[in-house]
């Protein structure tokens, strides 16, 4: 499937992310590797690294990659079927050098999975919103937190359901979309958490699988 294919990338991200390189070569090698692990080609590398982690629409620059650096690595593409991927994890290269990381990101990871754990047929978009952003401002993060949760998934990256407050449409079996919570300290580092779920008979199927912690590479 393409969270699986996508799920691999991820796994190899060891390979590639490390100090001295820039975000720029290592998206390349990412690109390579969203190809050879199954896809028609990669639609889209985010490798935001320190800074640039706090924009959620960067791409990838110049910067040199720094030990202690947090990097928000959001990749994905269409598989040979049509279907689109796309996931995002954040890794530290070495422990995290901004103090507040740690607890920034537990807080992001519970929002992720009450998100997750709110979707079920007959919920609203709005109220998977609302789950996550819950967590996270409650936690006193709430202005960090700049996106919608989330946008729907399959032949086109972005399509229906968008997941944002004031959207009440109703959720129903088979419909696939993100849940991508982030947390973003402006100059400083950014996190963010993507899944691909579907919507079952009775409740959740996420698509992608590879861990939610906080990945330190080369420790």
């Amino acid at each position: 499937s393409a969270g699986a294919a996508i799920d691999r990338v991820h796994a190899r991200m060891g390979e590639w992310l490390r100090p001295g390189r820039t975000e720029a070569e290592v998206g390349a090698d990412i690109a390579e590797a969203i190809v050879a692990e199954g896809h028609v080609s990669a639609e889209f590398v985010i490798v935001g690294s320190g800074p640039n982690g706090a924009s959620p629409h960067h791409d990838v620059s110049d910067r040199v990659i720094e030990a202690g650096d947090v990097v928000v690595v959001d990749i994905g593409g269409p598989v040979p079927e049509g279907y689109h991927s796309d996931s995002t994890r954040t890794y530290a290269v070495g422990e995290p050098a901004d103090p507040e990381v740690r607890d920034g990101y537990a807080v992001l990871q519970r929002a992720q999975r009450a998100a997750v754990e709110a979707v079920r047929p007959g919920a609203t978009a709005q109220e998977i919103d609302t789950a996550a952003r819950r967590v996270i401002t409650d936690a006193g993060f709430g202005e960090c937190f700049i996106h919608r949760t989330g946008h729907g998934i399959g032949l086109d990256v972005h399509e229906e359901p968008y997941i944002m407050s004031g959207n009440d449409l109703p959720l129903e079996p088979g419909m696939a979309f993100s849940v991508e919570p982030g947390i973003y300290r402006a100059g400083r580092w950014g996190a963010r958490i993507e899944d691909i779920v579907v919507v079952t008979a009775d409740g959740v199927e996420p698509l992608n699988t590879r861990p939610h912690e906080l990945t330190v590479l080369g420790a």
